[in-house]
Formats: C-alpha cells, sequence, structure tokens
C-alpha cells in the first residue's frame, strides 16, 4: 500500500493543475494494483473535477474542460426534463464511483440515472458518458464488466446508445430506460445554440404539444 503514493502522486496531480480548463486532460498509468486504484480514490474523495477509469491494471485520470462539461450538463437537463414530462421517478447519482474489485474494473460517467432510488453500491440503469478525447481504455468493457445496462455516448456530436445483452454491448436507435424518447429530437436540441434554460423550455414546449406516449 505504500507504494501507491509515488506511483500515482505524479499523474494525480497533474491531472488536478490543469492550467486554463479549455480542453479536456487525459493521464494514463500502468500496472496498478487494485488497493493502489482505490488509495488514490481515497486521495481525492468528492472532490470535483477528476474522472477516474480503471481496468485490469490501467487506470485513466481525465480532467474535464469547459466544452466537455457544457454539453453534458444540457444533455443532462434534456433528459431530467424529459423524465418530469413523462412523469418517470428519475433519480440521478451524477459521477458517483462504480467498482467491483472481482471484475477489476472501476469508472466514474458523466451522469448516471436509475428508475427509483438506488441504495449505495447498486449499479445505475443509465450512464452517459461524453467523450471529448479517447483514451485508451476500451469504457464498454468497463461498463460490461460492471453490468450497467445501458451506457450512452455523445461523440463529436453524435449521440450513440448501447444496450447490454448475453454478447455485450449492442448499438442501438432506442433507450431500452427511456422508450419514448426521440433520440434524434433530443440530439437536436442538444446542439442548438443558446442558453441552457431556452434550450430545455424549448425541449418542454415540444413534450408537451406531442402529449404522453
Amino acid at each position: 500500500m505504500a507504494a501507491a503514493a509515488p506511483l500515482l502522486a505524479s499523474p494525480a496531480e497533474r491531472a488536478l493543475a490543469v492550467a486554463d480548463g479549455s480542453e479536456d486532460q487525459l493521464f494514463v498509468v500502468h500496472d496498478v494494483s487494485w488497493e493502489e486504484y482505490e488509495a488514490l480514490l481515497a486521495v481525492l474523495g468528492d472532490r470535483a473535477g477528476v474522472r477516474v477509469t480503471y481496468c485490469e491494471g490501467v487506470l485513466e485520470l481525465m480532467s474535464p474542460g469547459g466544452p466537455h462539461e457544457r454539453r453534458k450538463k444540457i444533455l443532462a437537463r434534456l433528459v431530467e426534463a424529459y423524465a418530469e414530462e413523462a412523469e418517470l421517478p428519475l433519480s440521478g447519482y451524477g459521477s458517483m464511483t462504480l467498482r467491483k474489485r472481482l471484475a477489476e474494473r472501476g469508472v466514474e460517467p458523466d451522469e448516471c440515472y436509475v428508475l427509483g432510488t438506488a441504495e449505495d453500491g447498486e449499479i445505475p440503469e443509465l450512464a452517459i458518458e461524453v467523450i471529448e478525447k479517447s483514451g485508451t481504455i476500451d469504457k464498454l468493457s468497463v461498463y460490461a464488466g460492471l453490468g450497467v445496462p445501458e451506457v450512452w455516448f455523445l461523440k463529436k456530436g453524435k449521440l450513440s446508445i448501447h444496450l447490454l445483452g448475453p454478447e455485450g454491448y449492442a448499438e442501438a436507435g432506442q433507450s431500452r430506460f427511456l422508450p419514448g424518447l426521440d433520440v434524434g429530437e433530443l440530439t437536436e436540441l442538444m446542439l442548438r445554440q443558446g442558453d441552457q434554460t431556452t434550450v430545455v423550455r424549448a425541449w418542454r414546449a415540444r413534450l408537451r404539444e406531442r402529449g404522453p406516449r
């Protein structure tokens, strides 16, 4: 356990010391034990600004920039507005740490949700990732090992939905978690210029005109 500090201190400090915050900063460390991974999580605690992903000895630290956070925030607000208009019992858990020692996997999504509530240690039903800079870890492999039923990736303005089945994830055109959601319309609103409140109001107006699905 004592070896964790010198191994992880340098990338962790670098990830926490990003100068301007305009771009995502990504750092990768190899040959990291599970104990060292958990030690780093304990050091970071609830500190905002660093996302940690772990998979079979490879550790990634990502410090999201402004564009990343703006995109994930508007997407979250639109999803939450949809749930309110559809009267769904949606609960959000932000970037809570998901990890399983036996699977040697851990991740902190940009946003994650359940219908109802999640007890401590439970896995969310939906995880959302905004990809501004790709790392070396296959995120779908991490989520599959954790058993997350549905994962959304937002990359270069395209929203893709991945549903977990017996053979792993398959890309789908429709959400299983929010089955009435028009993904194309959601993406169009998400990419619209303007302040977020105006965009969310436009989304709510469309949903109310259409009525329940």
